[in-house]
């Protein structure tokens, strides 16, 4: 399935801005870039919670992003990794110490969610992975399955406000050996929530491109690729409708453009480059502010942010025509 419509779509808005003035921004479409809340409102509740989320989509953010795993008997849930020890109170309980094991994709014994049913992860909790973040609301939150998720936002959407949603499938290979699959499970999923073109404020994103591959034969959902190096712009456009590339490739340690997004716009491929956040700053910059500007600057088309409000604010007050 190709994605050239799309490309091309995007390509036209940009050459028709100047007939259309609400497009201002140097982004692919001339609109003010998307904010994807990164993991919820992981800044301040433990990420990949329903708290976290809902949290988000007060704060104003246009996305909220669940990394999706699998569970044993198939379930998808929303966890950054495989490993549990990270991120929950597994390690508290007892009855699952003999699970610990080593995994050839990671360092050392650990936890992994495809050893666990649901009804198993459903009696772990959350817990803040980041060091220098609060705990106050550590094991206080179930990890919530997609299918919860999806309730939230289907709960919050009004006809003034539709939140998009910008799932991960996590490690998709790693899942394939032990015959656990993302890719139709997420589809059928969505299709019952009414995802199912392109048009629909979804994005599906992977660091795997053979997922995207497989994925792009089986949908029109827009697709996106996760990347932290500079990856061939033409070939990556043949199945997907965008990058979202680590941000230091953008911006040099002198703080000049590398012509990435330009670049990427010129493939037609929008750019979402992860991850800002208020309490790790890029050295290259004094502050959250001037770093989410200068991006803004460049015309990316939507941020990953652990502070979504931070990046709604200062989108909000950029000018893209100073």
């Amino acid at each position: 399935m190709m994605r050239i419509k799309f490309a091309l779509l995007a390509l036209t808005l940009v050459s028709c801005s100047s007939e259309m003035n609400k497009m201002d921004w140097k982004t692919l479409s001339g609109d003010a870039p998307i904010v994807i809340a990164h993991r919820g409102a992981s800044g301040i509740l433990p990420e990949h919670t329903l708290a976290a989320y809902e949290r988000a989509i007060e704060m104003g953010a246009d996305y909220i992003e669940p990394d999706l795993v699998i569970t044993k008997d198939g379930h998808l849930v929303a966890r950054h990794d495989r490993y549990l020890s990270g991120s929950t109170n597994v390690s508290d309980k007892a009855e699952f110490a003999d699970r610990r094991r080593s995994d050839p994709a990671h360092t050392g014994l650990d936890w992994f969610v495809e050893d666990f049913t649901l009804a198993e992860i459903k009696t772990l909790k959350a817990r803040q992975p980041r060091d220098g973040r609060s705990k106050t609301f550590d094991d206080q939150y179930e990890i919530p399955t997609f299918q919860e998720i999806l309730n939230l936002v289907a709960s919050r959407n009004t006809a003034a406000r539709q939140i998009g949603i910008y799932p991960e499938t996590k490690q998709p290979a790693a899942f394939a050996r032990v015959g656990l699959s993302h890719d139709e499970s997420l589809l059928n999923l969505l299709a019952l929530y009414g995802y199912d073109d392109a048009d629909a404020p979804i994005f599906i994103q992977s660091f795997e491109l053979e997922n995207l591959k497989r994925l792009n034969e089986l949908t029109d959902l827009k697709l996106i690729f996760l990347t932290q190096s500079l990856p061939d712009f033409g070939l990556i456009a043949e199945t997907v409708d965008g990058v979202g590339p680590y941000k230091k490739p953008l911006i040099g340690k002198d703080g000049v453009d590398t012509g990435f997004v330009k670049e990427a716009h010129s493939a037609g491929l929008a750019v979402h480059p992860w991850t800002f956040r208020d309490d790790q700053l890029d050295e290259t910059f004094a502050d959250i502010e001037t770093e989410m500007k200068a991006y803004y600057e460049l015309g990316v088309d939507g941020v990953f942010s652990d502070f979504a409000d931070t990046a709604i604010r200062v989108r909000d007050a950029f000018d893209p025509n100073e």
